[in-house]
């Protein structure tokens, strides 16, 4: 058993170990891939990504309880300069003491990381819980969001349309071996191959020293004493929108385990009659992990456009 095999015993994680699996899963050829992991300090916390090339074009956010991976598939096939973040609480990024993780709280850390390793970076592309912080990004910092991208989330998502989401999420935090967590995994996420549920369990969960493993991302909810009695409502939220000068195409997933509806889309157009909408068939929520093909057209596309 090998070393990059997680049910070994001498399992050791190298994250950009996985490019060329993969290109494979999509019948490529692998390309080189020219990654560093990076990290940016904000008060006495750190925020991490992934620096593909030198001088990014796009800039790359993450769903509630990923982490900057699961974008590899469409940055490979995108072939260009990007920065994909962990976005506080999850990847390689410290947690948050106060554990306050609102949209508009990582949107300023996203933000701050931007100015360092992203300052010429127009388009931004953000799904689900990224979506929502890329979102504040535009409104907060407009400045910096030329061009964005949303997938598969509007303000109008609630923890009804995402069910399925939540239920795998609020599930065991430990592991007692790697197929263990491997089973729950693909339960939840029946349409993905095998090889991408792998490398996304690799990437967003520790192995322990005793071998079981534990996910990665910071699932403590909020801190004792917290007020959380006025959470953020819908209604803020889409207010954001409606500041939002950037051009903004929302992607959204046309198959089963899409969490936004036509209630959503209608009124995107209402708050932002100059949002755009494209639908990506036989994708669900996660477009990047379904159809990332299609995504990294669309994405070059809007972008280039």
């Amino acid at each position: 058993m090998s070393k990059s095999d997680p049910a070994s015993d001498a399992f050791v994680y190298d994250e950009f170990a996985y490019f060329a699996e993969n290109m494979t899963d999509l019948g490529c050829e692998p390309v080189r891939a020219d990654v560093a992991r990076v990290s940016h300090d904000v008060g006495d916390r750190a925020i991490s990504g992934l620096l593909w090339g030198d001088d990014p074009s796009i800039v790359f956010v993450h769903g509630s309880a990923q982490n900057a991976h699961t974008w590899d598939t469409v940055v490979l096939l995108l072939g260009r300069s990007v920065l994909s973040v962990d976005l506080p609480g999850h990847g390689h990024s410290g947690w948050r003491d106060d554990r306050a993780y609102s949209p508009s709280n990582m949107a300023d850390d996203v933000a701050s990381m931007m100015s360092e390793f992203a300052p010429n970076a127009r388009a931004v592309v953000g799904m689900s819980l990224g979506g929502m912080v890329t979102m504040a990004l535009a409104s907060r910092h407009p400045e910096l969001v030329d061009k964005l991208v949303t997938v598969d989330v509007t303000p109008g998502v609630t923890r009804a349309k995402a069910k399925h989401i939540h239920d795998f999420v609020a599930g065991p935090q430990d592991f007692p071996s790697f197929a263990e967590i491997f089973e729950r995994t693909v339960q939840f996420n029946p349409t993905r191959s095998a090889s991408s549920l792998r490398r996304g369990i690799i990437h967003n969960a520790l192995r322990k020293s005793d071998g079981s493993w534990q996910w990665r991302y910071d699932r403590r909810g909020p801190a004792p004493g917290a007020d959380v009695s006025k959470p953020t409502s819908p209604t803020d939220l889409w207010s954001d929108v409606e500041t939002i000068v950037a051009d903004h195409l929302l992607v959204r997933g046309g198959a089963d385990g899409s969490v936004v509806d036509d209630e959503d889309v209608a009124e995107l157009a209402k708050r932002r009659p100059a949002s755009r909408v494209v639908v990506v068939p036989d994708a669900g929520h996660s477009i990047q992990g379904d159809q990332p093909e299609a995504l990294a057209e669309i994405v070059a596309d809007f972008v280039d456009g």
